[in-house]
């Protein structure tokens, strides 16, 4: 059962890292792209008007969603088990849903700029 748990440990270590690299990266386009567009002189409008429509950007924002949505989740997990003894399947399994939760109303924001 231990191994199980070291495992499970592991897994949630890779995938911490994984999701922290898509942020980077996602965090660094996003930041660039809005910077060239306020310095082009484009408004909201025009830049929600190049995004609408374009499935490069939704797929972009869902990842982006999905994997702030995990990363956070996760830290969030770790951080109770260590500050509050907070551990168990069943806490493990509320960390997922509050990661998915939030991913949610990411992927929501980015159907509204996909729409």
């Amino acid at each position: 059962m231990a191994d199980r748990a070291v495992r499970g440990q592991a897994h949630l270590w890779v995938v911490q890292r994984i999701t922290a690299m898509i942020l980077a990266l996602a965090v660094l386009v996003h930041l660039i792209t809005i910077l060239t567009a306020v310095r082009g002189g484009l408004s909201a409008r025009e830049i929600l008007a190049r995004t609408q429509g374009s499935e490069a950007w939704l797929f972009f924002y869902v990842v982006f969603a999905l994997a702030a949505g995990l990363h956070g989740a996760i830290g969030l997990r770790n951080i109770a088990g260590e500050t509050f003894g907070w551990r168990g399947r069943g806490l493990d399994f509320c960390w997922l849903g509050l990661g998915l939760l939030t991913a949610a109303f990411g992927i929501r924001a980015a159907f509204g700029l996909y729409a």
